[in-house]
């Protein structure tokens, strides 16, 4: 007994040393975090931990990222790789467990050698056999801990595939309302330019102005008209990209609610801070699992350098005759060592190509890191711009709006020429459109610094 306790405690002394020794060459990642996301700014909380039901408020929209949720090709695909992990990941922890077997057969061999009598050898059987292997250097103990790492990475990725593909609804569904905004102010444009155009014939015609004038109205009618086909064609594009991402065909017709342009997005949001970033961003933790996985493959690799011990157990009955099959019980129990002798230096060299790839997956771990952070940064200064631009471009719509109605009167007066007027109808033209693009350039930028902190991916209560 004192020799077996003995024997125990070296073999755990052993098997410590071992999954210790297994992972001492593997470099923790440097992160070396900032104290803040952004400077001069410490949220304790972040808009990311609004459920992306609540954070679009649009019910159009919301009911465009459900069935996309529900529906997207890409979505699925990424649920089945979760199944198919998890399975792989029961198979791993299985692995360290019993093999039973069951084996019930029967066979007749006949000999007619030469020179010899003939002989007749039946033989009746049934099997029941018991293999385990013991886990001495923890070999299965990293593979099972590799196929969980493997399995919530999976996870985390189908978690990121929602935070994409939230963003990208809502990204082509605000460029839809957009594009919606822009045709509705091309074709009040075109309406004006066509009382131009009746008012400049029936002056020239009157001989009160120049056949210029009366041309001039007709040139600035043709181009306002000839920009319609294209938006017509660049909604229809949206309108088929949208349908994609919830699995549909070309030609369903996209509810939406009308972008308005009036300015109400808040000046200043809570963004967090670094640690809930890490914590929030699933891509980070997919990557974070994925250097799990490459760890514990280090693990597999080096304990597969040592020897492997495995029992087996089997027994059952066997006869030639089926009546008296069950009066010839067996059984025996085999214990066997493999060990690695000479391999002309394979095993080192997959335990030195599992540190490699643990490299790897440690440097693109740290790259995430710096790309996560570089994302949210640039999302908060692009929402911070865009937020500034769209209050100036309405303050030069409301200026271009009294330049049109100055100039409109003028002309009547005869004070100015009507060139000047198609001046000041071109820019207010054009004020219209880049406070339309403002906004929804301002939309776009709130979506993406939403994505960027961590939101959409929340499932609903």
């Amino acid at each position: 007994m004192k020799r077996f306790t003995t024997y125990l405690l070296v073999g755990g002394w052993a098997l410590l040393s071992a999954s210790c020794s297994a992972v001492r060459e593997c470099k923790a990642p440097e992160l070396n975090l900032p104290e803040q996301l952004v400077a001069g700014v410490t949220d304790s909380t972040t808009i990311a931990d609004i459920g992306w039901w609540k954070f679009y408020g649009d019910a159009a929209l919301c009911e465009l990222i459900q069935r996309t949720l529900d529906n997207n090709k890409d979505m699925l695909a990424a649920a089945a790789r979760v199944e198919q992990m998890r399975q792989l990941y029961r198979i791993d922890k299985a692995s360290r467990l019993p093999d039973f077997s069951v084996r019930v057969y029967g066979d007749r061999e006949t000999n007619d050698y030469y020179q010899k009598s003939f002989s007749n050898d039946p033989e009746l059987g049934a099997k029941v056999g018991v293999s385990w292997e013991l886990d001495l250097w923890g070999n299965l103990r990293w593979a099972k801990r590799k196929g969980g790492a493997e399995y919530l990475a999976s996870v985390e990725e189908w978690r990121a595939m929602r935070m994409t593909l939230v963003a990208e609804v809502a990204t082509a569904y605000f460029q839809l309302m957009a594009l919606d905004n822009e045709l509705s102010i091309v074709k009040q444009t075109l309406e004006t330019r066509r009382q131009d155009v009746r008012l400049a014939k029936l002056r020239f015609e009157g001989g009160l102005t120049a056949e210029t004038v009366y041309q001039q109205a007709k040139v600035e009618y043709a181009s306002t008209a000839a920009l319609i086909p294209e938006l017509e064609r660049k909604i229809k594009v949206m309108e088929n990209s949208i349908s994609l991402l919830v699995s549909g065909y070309p030609g369903e017709k996209i509810r939406r609610s009308g972008l308005s342009l009036n300015i109400t997005m808040p000046e200043k949001l809570p963004v967090g801070i670094p640690s809930v970033l890490l914590q929030r961003r699933p891509d980070v933790r997919a990557s974070e699992q994925a250097l799990q996985a490459a760890l514990a493959g280090v693990g597999v690799a080096y304990a597969d350098r040592f020897p492997r011990l495995n029992f087996t157990l089997t027994g059952g009955v066997e006869n030639g005759v089926l009546s008296h099959i069950f009066e010839s019980p067996f059984s025996y129990v085999l214990g066997s060592v493999t060990a690695p002798v000479f391999g002309f230096g394979r095993k080192q060299a997959k335990y030195r190509a599992a540190l490699a790839a643990y490299d790897q997956a440690r440097l693109k771990y740290e790259k995430k890191v710096l790309e996560v952070f570089k994302e949210t940064d640039d999302a908060v200064v692009t929402y911070r711009n865009v937020r500034r631009s769209a209050e100036r471009k309405e303050s030069l719509r409301d200026a271009a709006i009294k330049y049109v109605e100055l100039a409109t009167i003028q002309y009547r007066g005869g004070n100015i020429n009507y060139i000047d007027v198609l001046d000041a109808q071109r820019r207010y033209f054009d004020a219209q459109i880049g406070l339309n693009n403002a906004v929804r350039d301002e939309h776009l930028a709130l979506v993406q610094l939403y994505k960027a902190l961590g939101g959409g991916w929340t499932v609903e209560e």
